[in-house]
């Protein structure tokens, strides 16, 4: 199993299971990490879902494009929502994203790269039409062990306010 971590001195004051709308303050920036992706991990996602053989034949891989085996995209998107999803995202109160904007993978992930997260965020609102929540837009980015940059997206997600009375 995959365990994760927060970097303490940039994890938020309020635990996961208990934050809300309100513990999301734009400009605040959070570093969690890291995750180890091994070739197995980059050969098995990639022969189900991405089937490009610079992510399925590290011998191929080796005349292809990255000179060298890469993990697919998607699988680096799919590390970074599990490190967004056990240290960033509220436990009680996320009610879902409506998307993501501006994906981009920026290098390439190789076997043996440990990746983490830098979310910023970037704007919270509390919704005109249902007032029980907000939106936050927070700006991710995902680094390799060389604190190198890999991909960058923006987040879009719903969540509950602490307190709200209808008025």
């Amino acid at each position: 199993m995959t365990t994760t971590s927060a970097t303490p001195a940039s994890d938020f004051a309020t635990p996961i299971d208990d934050r809300y709308y309100e513990d999301y303050v734009p400009g605040s920036v959070h570093s969690y990490g890291s995750i180890a992706v091994a070739e197995q991990d980059i050969l098995e996602f990639s022969r189900r879902f991405d089937t490009q053989s610079f992510h399925t034949d590290p011998v191929a891989a080796e005349h292809g494009p990255f000179k060298g085996l890469i993990a697919s995209g998607w699988h680096t998107t799919a590390v970074m929502m599990r490190l967004y999803a056990d240290h960033y995202l509220s436990k009680v109160a996320s009610l879902a994203s409506p998307g993501v904007d501006e994906l981009r993978w920026l290098q390439p992930v190789r076997p043996g790269d440990a990746l983490s997260i830098r979310a910023t965020v970037k704007q919270a609102r509390v919704s005109r039409s249902k007032p029980d929540r907000g939106l936050v837009h927070t700006f991710v980015e995902v680094l390799n062990q060389r604190e190198e940059v890999v991909m960058t997206l923006t987040v879009m997600n719903m969540l509950r306010r602490r307190h709200h009375t209808s008025t």
